[in-house]
């Protein structure tokens, strides 16, 4: 065959015999001088990263973010600075909970994570499929993966560690009101919503800041998969949402979102009926409208899932100039959190991966850590201040300051209706999804193994609407609660 590539060792070496092992002997042992073995064998051990502690499995896809509406009088972010600007950018769609073998129909919130590749560095928007979350504070973040997981004794799934969790922390009721509905198990990636979840802020080029939300809208239209039909995809395909993608974007069919913020006036924040920034609750609609902002169309798949997918890194910090953080106590941790992960489980130069790396330029003093594979700045100048002309900042992209007050403690959000807007949402929804939410939740709860924990359960449902407690505890076969 002409021009045919010859196989190397990772140094570039030819290798000779890639069927045969280098043995003493017609029948061995094994010498330890072929080098080409123990290589392949050593680098076969290490071909797993850890996996990601939530958002294990996922899939993902390239594509463009093209603006659609002028947004310029609320943020001087430069890929949202006129219409028809298009910024390149990569997706991650993931379940929560599962490990990196668990089925893509499960119930189960999915992960909504864009890196935009901007003029001015990588803004990643790292949410949900839903504009909720199950708690309002990071510090409870690790105990309610802990129950979502396996539990360390049996490694089995654990209901009554779920429920128990949940029926101690009434702020979970809105988003597990939304999972055990017909939207906890979306028939594909390609046919959900997805949100930031979190309130954000956003400055313009007068200094002026609003707070914002993000809705992303799927055009596919919402589609769901019934109980039964999940649990046989589970079965016989447990990798359709992947494969569902992949042959979506391979054919043509290119899937697309069209963006929407909500916008809220700084001093609002102040008076507004909910806490702006507790991430179990929604901004009515009514109160402040869907506003467009553009359009994102998915147009390429990976080349190369491992490269691409695995090792894509996400941080809710990756902000660009125009776009800061709120003080939401969730969002807070995570800007912590997430580059904490990616540090551990790719590498403190996670960042110069080709998925990773920014479009633009790095300049900056770190250097040296594990799998460098840049220059390592060269012989530049690696401190600052400095006197040889070295990177210096851009005061003109400090972040725009808010008015903080008060004393510091371990304070809780002063606001504790956890219930008015799980109702509501309840009684949105018409009988038929009413019916089939309850009997999600009754399945869900049956396994729990104290009564205790299941009517303690009940009382959040009798305070959101009192048919939705009512019918859960019939379903459950328990009396109604004393205290209810």
């Amino acid at each position: 065959m002409e021009n045919q590539k010859r196989l190397t060792t990772s140094w570039g070496a030819p290798v000779g015999d890639n069927q045969n092992s280098i043995i003493a002997g017609q029948r061995g042992p094994t010498l330890i001088q072929d080098v080409h073995l123990l290589e392949k064998l050593a680098h076969f051990n290490r071909e797993r990263v850890p996996e990601r502690v939530v958002h294990a499995k996922g899939a993902g896809a390239h594509g463009y973010f093209e603006v659609t509406q002028d947004v310029s009088q609320f943020t001087k972010a430069n890929f949202l600075s006129e219409v028809g600007k298009r910024t390149p950018m990569f997706i991650r769609f993931s379940t929560v909970a599962g490990e990196l073998g668990s089925a893509d129909t499960v119930r189960d919130p999915r992960g909504f994570a864009v890196k935009f590749y901007t003029e001015e560095g990588n803004y990643d928007l790292v949410g949900n499929n839903t504009p909720v979350f199950f708690i309002r504070d990071a510090i409870k973040f690790p105990d309610f993966i802990h129950t979502q997981k396996r539990d360390p004794k049996t490694h089995l799934k654990n209901p009554t560690a779920v429920w128990d969790f949940w029926s101690l922390s009434p702020e979970s009721l809105h988003q597990v009101t939304i999972l055990f509905s017909d939207r906890g198990i979306p028939a594909t990636f390609r046919h959900m919503h997805g949100f930031g979840s979190h309130t954000f802020k956003w400055v313009n080029a007068k200094g002026e800041a609003y707070w914002v939300k993000y809705h992303f809208k799927t055009e596919q239209g919402i589609a769901n998969l019934a109980v039964e039909t999940a649990a046989k995809m589970a079965g016989t395909n447990p990798e359709y949402h992947i494969e569902d993608l992949h042959n979506a974007i391979e054919k043509g069919d290119y899937p697309a979102w069209r963006l929407y913020v909500q916008i809220m006036p700084l001093a609002d924040a102040d008076t507004y009926r909910w806490d702006p920034f507790d991430v179990t609750k929604v901004w009515s609609q009514k109160d402040y409208p869907l506003q467009e902002v553009g359009r994102m169309v998915l147009n390429k798949n990976p080349e190369n899932y491992f490269a691409e997918v695995e090792q894509a890194t996400f941080s809710p910090g990756s902000f660009v100039p125009g776009i800061e953080a709120s003080p939401d106590k969730m969002l807070q941790g995570r800007l912590f959190a997430y580059s904490d992960a990616h540090r551990y489980r790719v590498g403190a130069n996670h960042n110069l991966l080709p998925i990773n790396r920014p479009r633009v330029e790095v300049n900056n003093y770190q250097r040296d850590g594990q799998m460098r594979f840049d220059n390592n700045g060269g012989g530049s100048v690696y401190y600052e201040p400095n006197s040889f002309s070295g990177p210096k900042e851009a005061p003109e992209t400090k972040i725009s300051p808010y008015e903080v007050s008060g004393f510091a403690a371990s304070a809780a959000y002063d606001q504790d209706d956890h219930y008015t807007q799980a109702g509501d949402l309840y009684r949105l929804m018409n009988e038929e999804e009413r019916a089939r939410l309850v009997a999600n939740i009754v399945a869900a709860m049956k396994p729990v193994e104290h009564e205790e924990i299941k009517l303690r359960q009940i009382q959040h449902f009798l305070k959101a609407d009192k048919e939705y407690g009512t019918r859960v505890a019939e379903g459950l076969g328990l009396p109604l609660p004393v205290e209810a």
